[in-house]
């Protein structure tokens, strides 16, 4: 009869006690932690995927996949505990939130924001630019008179600062923010020749 190896029998202890210890009462609190992690993580990843951040999305993956499989397989042997289902069904839903929160914070990519304006609509694209965005301004028509169109593409972690200033400068302004796929030149990053 063979002996197992040394390092095969640690193994096989050292798993037993991890498993034991995720069946008892920190089980489900662990799950929910593990479950909140890999959900944020992959709020994240899809969010970076349409941005196509090709360096960073294959990282979050493997990670989060690791996370899912530890959450998924300690809440299948313990079906039997509502604590165990609970946790795992709890933790996708903060997990949820708390990748909405953290993209939100992180802001990657770019926001462009549409102004158009008229009481302050000689001025604010020159106040705009004072405090360091890019704008662009149009000039326009619209039914009560003339209207200026300001135009700016930037960070989107700098949107709430940027809203904060137009609502200083014209609090009566009609104000569109949306998230563009692509942003090729301006002034935010190096220009870069169109290849024929």
């Amino acid at each position: 009869m063979c002996a197992p190896a040394p390092g095969a029998v640690w193994q096989i202890q050292d798993m037993s006690a991890f498993e034991l210890l995720l069946a008892g009462p920190v089980g489900p609190l662990v799950i929910f932690l593990l479950r909140v992690v890999d959900v944020s993580l992959d709020t994240v990843r899809i969010l970076l995927t349409v941005r196509r951040a090709r360096s960073l999305v294959p990282l979050i993956a493997f990670v989060q996949v690791l996370l899912w499989l530890v959450a998924v397989g300690t809440a299948l042997k313990n079906l039997h505990s509502l604590w165990h289902v609970l946790g795992y069904a709890g933790g996708f839903a903060a997990g949820n939130l708390a990748g909405l929160w953290l993209e939100e914070k992180v802001g990657f990519g770019f926001a462009t924001v549409r102004i158009i304006s008229r009481e302050n609509h000689h001025t604010l694209a020159e106040q705009l630019r004072a405090l360091g965005f890019g704008v662009t301004e149009f000039n326009g028509k619209g039914r009560d008179g003339d209207v200026s169109l300001v135009y700016s593409v930037l960070l989107r972690r700098d949107v709430a600062r940027f809203l904060a200033q137009v609502n200083l400068l014209d609090g009566k302004a009609f104000v569109c923010v949306e998230e563009p796929r692509s942003v090729l030149r301006g002034w935010l990053g190096p220009v870069q020749p169109i290849r024929k």
